[in-house]
């Protein structure tokens, strides 16, 4: 058995997976400026779509949650996700003069289905442990990219990233995914080395649909 926790071993798995999102082009450019703002309108209509089912998985965790306590932080994170994250996509969508109605009337990209529709896949006929492996590895990139973009001078004050950089590189964000951590190595603790494998897995392909999903806002692609 490792040493590693939970959260330690599904990290280590994922590594080079996220070195590749946190060097790709779209992530670099968001974090010097340079990045063509059609791309990233692209991204956030995207992103809010895909945000729309990612609560819904988050919804399926309150759905197989046996304990009280489990269904109010699973119920917890669908509001954070609804009025919280999309939030950020709302202001971004009100200064590029998009309204809400005109995102919904946008269609997913294929790569887009195919994320969301194997993570409700997963919550479907998964258990609360493998739910929240297939959320955190969206989460949990999304702050080590926040992070890193941070880190990067004068990116926060960028008048057009800056709010996406702080966004992800807050101590809100960083909190909330700090808790998801926490709760993959709760419901996890006493995972046998093929559960493990099965969360490892899960939390590897939604970390190749993440890199996918940068691809995708790159190319633009339908």
């Amino acid at each position: 058995m490792s040493n590693l926790s939970v959260s330690e071993r599904l990290h280590e798995a994922a590594a080079p997976i996220w070195a590749k999102c946190l060097s790709h082009p779209f992530v670099t450019g968001i974090g010097d400026g340079t990045l063509d703002v059609e791309k990233f309108r692209y991204f956030m209509l995207q992103d809010y779509l895909y945000l729309f089912d990612y609560a819904k998985v988050f919804a399926l965790g309150v759905v197989k949650a046996r304990d009280p306590e489990l269904m109010r932080i699973f119920a917890g994170n669908v509001e954070s996700v609804l009025n919280g994250e999309m939030s950020l996509h709302r202001s971004y969508m009100k200064r590029l003069g998009i309204t809400e109605a005109q995102v919904l009337a946008v269609r997913p990209a294929l790569d887009n289905l195919s994320y969301t529709n194997y993570m409700l896949s997963v919550a479907g006929v998964g258990t609360p442990a493998e739910i929240v492996a297939s959320i955190l590895a969206c989460s949990w990139s999304y702050a080590e990219i926040g992070q890193a973009l941070a880190r990067i001078p004068g990116a926060l004050e960028h008048p057009f990233y800056g709010e996406w950089i702080q966004g992800y590189a807050g101590g809100e964000y960083a909190a909330a995914n700090a808790a998801l951590i926490e709760l993959m190595n709760d419901l996890a603790k006493d995972a046998s080395e093929a559960q493990m494998r099965d969360l490892t897995g899960i939390f590897v392909n939604c970390s190749r649909y993440e890199l996918g999903f940068w691809d995708m806002a790159w190319e633009m692609r339908v």
